[in-house]
């Protein structure tokens, strides 16, 4: 038995990184998935990969900025599964420009998938989860929401989005509780992924050498491992009686003074 066994969960940048680590343990936990990126060619690689390792999952393609792709994506799941348990608004991005170096086009571009994003997915399957009996809501904020300096990239808007992501989460949780909705906050440190491979910086080791004094549990960075669990934790019934909570996974970086 998997632990989320018979549920239907929609992940949003789903082709790398820690959604993907995301989409492959809820599989691996008997989830039905349905995987969503603007980067659609990678996508279709990741799930297939996933379907040939036995798990149930689908690829589509989300601007998750767009209501009209919220609405493609919804449609097709419903489509495909008949009903939708958990949304996972795992997609986001980070433009490292402080107050004064940012424009208002590097503002806007962040709030509209850090932030309006998370608010249209919620908007999108909340219905359906009302009529569902149920659903749990797991959104990913960051350390830059809990605490300012060094933990949000020297990025004014990332901070900024990802503090309205850990406010709306607390909205929706007193909202929809009476709906049997729950939803959480996931609040991730230094991971490291890809995208972070990408810039020049090759291991988990490498990367926590910039943190060390700040997180406390070595090598001082965690992986995309580390948050996919704690989505798992929040997605399944294990949580049931969690919402509106954060669930910091940061290696103890928020606990210093």
């Amino acid at each position: 038995m998997g632990r989320l066994d018979n549920k239907v969960a929609i992940i949003t940048g789903a082709a790398s990184g820690i959604g993907l680590a995301g989409a492959q343990v809820f599989a691996k936990e008997g989830a039905k998935v349905v995987a969503t990126d603007v980067v659609a060619d990678v996508l279709e690689e990741k799930v297939k990969e996933i379907v040939s390792d036995g798990g149930d999952a689908v690829a589509i393609s989300l601007d998750v900025s767009k209501a009209e792709s919220w609405d493609v994506v919804i449609n097709q799941t419903l489509e495909k599964y008949g009903k939708i348990d958990v949304l996972v608004n795992n997609a986001g991005i980070h433009i490292a420009k402080g107050i004064l170096e940012a424009e208002l086009d590097d503002w806007n571009k962040v709030m509209a998938i850090n932030t309006t994003g998370v608010w249209l997915g919620m908007k999108a399957v909340i219905p359906h989860m009302k009529k569902n009996g149920g659903g749990s809501i797991v959104n990913t904020s960051s350390i830059a929401a809990i605490t300012g300096g060094f933990g949000d990239g020297h990025g004014a808007a990332y901070s900024a989005s990802k503090g309205a992501v850990r406010s709306l989460t607390k909205h929706a949780a007193q909202w929809f509780g009476d709906d049997n909705i729950r939803a959480n906050s996931v609040h991730p440190g230094a991971i490291y992924t890809g995208m972070v491979e990408k810039t020049g910086i090759k291991s988990q080791e490498e990367m926590g050498s910039n943190y060390e004094g700040r997180s406390a549990l070595k090598p001082y960075a965690g992986e995309a491992l580390d948050i996919a669990n704690a989505y798992l934790y929040l997605a399944s019934d294990d949580s049931k009686y969690v919402t509106g909570q954060e669930l910091v996974v940061d290696g103890g970086w928020t606990t210093r003074s």
